[in-house]
């Protein structure tokens, strides 16, 4: 008798429809991560890339990316990084293309990297309102470096959650829009902060802030729960709905004779 060996059929993606209750951390993770699975988790504010159980890539639109961050601060021309994305992209390689090409040295794109996928992280592990999912086999563009366990991504994230309560512990300044806070001057800051405090216009948010400065999102925390704490910085109020046009509030004191003789015509061909 002949036998037939049939491959397994691929695993399709999974869904977690449950949410931590300390610290709003997807209770899947630490299930991927004693399987060692490969692929992306996909929850509300970002993704986490994850290879044999650990953690290789994060991204959340509440931080820069790693474009923004190495341009702005002279790491890399943008054009290298177009190069790099262009030439290795395909491969899911472009960390490493830009290290064996010469671009960067090793440890200072792992570093950077890191302080990236740390910074993301925090934001994607954050309370979520809407179910996570993974997808099995999926993979980044600019490939693994230095992958980092699920356990101490967990913990970071849940230290840096409590040393912005200790600061300040209204996380309104987190998400809403920002204002300087009326009618005070207050005592002078840090310059690191100052460059915060001049981007705060009653528009930006704390990643739009992060964004114009090019720096890691959960520092521009840091500073703005410390603004806040000292009298600075407040969240702007939601705006409040215009009232509906005078035009459609008013009353005329003159009939629409137009419409009281289209009534007319009606009764009257009853």
């Amino acid at each position: 008798m002949t036998t037939v060996r049939t491959s397994p059929p691929p695993r399709l993606p999974i869904r977690d429809t449950a949410q931590g209750a300390a610290g709003g951390a997807s209770p899947m993770l630490g299930r991927l991560a004693d399987e060692r699975a490969t692929g992306v988790l996909i929850r509300e504010r970002g993704t986490l890339y994850l290879a044999d159980g650990e953690v290789v890539h994060a991204e959340s639109p509440a931080t820069p990316g790693l474009d923004v961050l190495f341009s702005v601060h002279g790491v890399l021309d943008p054009e290298v990084w177009r190069e790099a994305v262009a030439t290795a992209g395909a491969r899911r390689s472009v960390g490493r293309f830009l290290i064996d090409s010469g671009r960067i040295a090793e440890g200072a794109l792992e570093l950077c990297h890191l302080g990236s996928l740390y910074d993301a992280a925090y934001f994607v592990l954050g309370p979520s309102s809407t179910p996570s999912r993974f997808r099995y086999g999926a993979a980044h563009w600019f490939g693994p470096l230095r992958p980092v366990p699920v356990a101490a991504l967990e913990r970071e994230t849940v230290r840096r959650r409590e040393l912005l309560h200790r600061i300040w512990p209204d996380p309104a300044t987190d998400t809403a829009p920002l204002r300087r806070a009326p009618g005070t001057t207050g005592p002078a800051v840090p310059f690191r902060q100052e460059a915060v405090l001049g981007r705060v216009d009653g528009v930006r948010t704390a990643a739009d802030v992060s964004l114009a400065l090019g720096r890691p999102a959960f520092h521009t925390l840091v500073d703005l729960r410390r603004l806040a704490a000292a009298g600075l910085v407040t969240a702007a109020p939601e705006p409040q709905p215009l009232p509906p046009p005078s035009v459609l509030t008013q009353t005329s004191a003159d009939p629409d004779v137009a419409l009281l003789r289209r009534l007319r015509d009606a009764l009257e061909a009853l």
